[in-house]
């Protein structure tokens, strides 16, 4: 597999005792860069040869490590991880972590946290190939092999090759890219998003003012096109509706092209009566105005005339209807608000003003439009959270997985 990709999904690594536990740090990484979110749970041996410091400058996470810590305890803590991950992963995965979990014993975080799971575990053994051939051990691998259901223990690994010890054989880990692509075949049987159907709204509109010439914007729609391929990998049914612009629809969306906004609201208004819509991401850059009367011919340039007198009138507001309440209302509305200053208070006061739920605030001004990167912030009605300039893929994937989070708290 190539390019794995765990937009949304949640991994909590167990890194056992051993000195494969360096490869732990670059594996959270690939996670994290596949869009993945991470935490790691620190054994005892474990810390022996990795810093929780490093781990959790990596995942972004503190590091969970003592079974009898109060701050983690008070909230059944290891209850809590085992509910929290999509999938656990044990790398290295040490002959005394394989033992424990066959047999059922807990008497530390990690192998308390493997009993109280109910979600599936990923094994990446690392040991001395005279331990991993050891009857007990492959013994103990078999058990969790032959489990029923999520506690069915799938292996990665161990590779045949020399080891620290200076011994050749098998128990090598299974490098950091290999674990990745078992991670990512672990998820693929279900997507987060599944089941939910979105409909995003990107690029700018066109408002004609004679069969040649308009007033339009220099949206490129790359942001929203983003998010549409987003959504559509973790499993939704995106329906694409799209002003002008030079770039191809993601794979598996539908496009719906579309010029004036006019025509955009009567494309989003149509999706929502089709049927119940869960997510919709107005992102298009929609012209507030449009020319009252649209000339039939081209406008003439008159020598010395001066420039044609244009009535404008105002463009219906496209998200302000989408976040109407009413039984069509999708169950979370997204806009966003495109400032070249006071972002924090004009964002706010849209998100007010419009009636969504959130609204992604971005300072355009800042060589945005047209270009691959964006900086952004994300304003809900419980605060707002700032990212740091990045790819508008990477804002797309970030701001799929809040996507994702929302519906796992809330999964009406």
């Amino acid at each position: 597999m190539s390019n794995p990709t765990l937009l949304g999904r949640r991994v909590l690594l167990i890194i056992g005792g051993g000195i494969a536990a360096y490869k732990s740090l670059e594996l959270v990484r690939l996670i994290k860069k596949s869009g993945g979110e991470v935490m790691t749970l620190l054994t005892k041996a474990g810390a022996e040869f990795v810093t929780p410091m490093s781990l959790a400058a990596l995942s972004g996470h503190s590091v969970r490590q003592d079974l009898f810590m109060p701050e983690d305890e008070t909230a059944m803590g290891h209850i809590e991880l085992s509910r929290w991950a999509d999938l656990v992963v044990v790398a290295p995965a040490t002959a005394g972590l394989i033992a424990k979990a066959a047999n059922g014993m807990a008497d530390d975080l990690a192998s308390t946290t493997l009993l109280a799971t109910d979600k599936k575990t990923l094994w990446a053994p690392a040991m001395n190939v005279r331990m991993w051939e050891h009857p007990a051990v492959q013994a103990n691998v078999s058990k969790l092999k032959s489990f029923d259901g999520f506690h069915r223990g799938a292996f990665v690994g161990p590779d045949q090759g020399e080891m620290a010890c200076g011994e050749f054989g098998f128990g090598r880990m299974a490098e950091p890219a290999a674990i990745l692509d078992a991670i990512a075949a672990a998820l693929s049987d279900s997507k987060p998003l599944a089941g939910r159907k979105a409909v995003i709204t990107a690029g700018p509109t066109f408002e004609a003012i004679d069969p040649v010439r308009g007033l339009t914007n220099r949206s490129s729609g790359k942001q929203g096109y983003a998010v549409a391929a987003a959504l559509a990998e973790l499993g939704a049914e995106v329906t694409l509706v799209s002003g002008p612009v030079f770039l191809n629809p993601p794979a598996g969306v539908r496009r719906i092209p579309v010029e004036a906004a006019t025509e955009m609201l009567a494309a989003v208004e149509g999706e929502l009566k089709s049927s119940p819509v869960d997510i919709a991401v107005m992102s298009a850059a929609v012209a507030d105005w449009r020319v009252d009367g649209v000339a039939t011919g081209k406008i003439k340039k008159v020598p010395g005339g001066g420039p044609p007198a244009l009535q404008l009138i105002e463009n219906p507001d496209i998200l302000a209807a989408v976040s109407k309440s009413g039984p069509s209302r999708p169950k979370l509305v997204i806009g966003f608000a495109a400032e070249t200053s006071d972002l924090e208070a004009n964002a706010k006061a849209k998100l007010s003003r419009k009636g969504c739920d959130w609204i992604v605030g971005n300072d355009v001004s800042q060589d945005v439009f047209g270009s691959d990167g964006n900086a952004v912030t994300l304003f809900t009605r419980d605060g707002s959270e700032s990212w740091a300039r990045q790819s508008k893929t990477d804002i797309a994937n970030r701001l799929a997985q809040h996507i994702v989070e929302h519906f796992k708290a809330n999964p009406q």
